[in-house]
């Protein structure tokens, strides 16, 4: 729907003050829409909301959809310095890297290991984390797994990694307001 707010004969939108509009302004277009969520976007705020409790907890985390890539290049960097220069050991390379952030490996077959589980099941995880332990996440609205996700959980655990299933609802469509302020010379 369409309205107009007045407020002492001032277009008057919330969170704009009097002053913010001169005698340019002619007029002020409210429009309230309710817009229909898709599953990427859904799956989005789900991400969003996992990332922010991590961070909130002080666990350091990385997003496999976005970061994957940085991992498997760290790895491939590491492994060429260790060729290049042979004579500090690869848990040296790993233990001072400056991508141990990303990676959160002490040894290279820590490392190299969790290489060879992220290159068979990356996709089915959303996060990896680190409290105390590395870990990895999965962030959804579904509380059930399919089974490549269940072999996927059941490789971590393997791996001596802890799984955290984080879920969330989403609502179907999300309301917002779009002012158009009109007006100009």
């Amino acid at each position: 729907y369409l309205s107009m707010l007045y407020v002492d004969s001032t277009p008057f939108i919330p969170h704009l003050t009097k002053r913010d509009f001169s005698a340019k302004v002619k007029y002020v277009k409210l429009i309230c829409v309710n817009m229909k969520l898709e599953q990427d976007d859904r799956e989005a705020i789900i991400e969003i909301v996992a990332a922010r409790y991590f961070s909130q907890q002080n666990w350091k985390w990385v997003s496999l959809k976005r970061d994957i890539n940085k991992i498997f290049k760290a790895y491939d960097e590491l492994n060429q310095q260790y060729i290049e220069y042979p004579y500090m050991s690869r848990d040296w390379y790993v233990a001072n890297s400056s991508t141990k952030s990303t990676h959160m490996c002490e040894k290279w077959d820590e490392f190299k290991e969790m290489v060879d589980f992220l290159t068979a099941y990356a996709q089915y995880f959303d996060f990896m984390v680190k409290n105390t332990r590395k870990s990895f996440c999965i962030a959804s609205e579904k509380k059930e797994f399919t089974a490549e996700q269940k072999y996927a959980i059941s490789a971590a655990r393997r791996l001596r990694c802890n799984v955290f299933v984080f879920t969330a609802e989403v609502p179907d469509e999300i309301e917002f307001e779009l002012a158009q302020i009109g007006g100009g010379m």
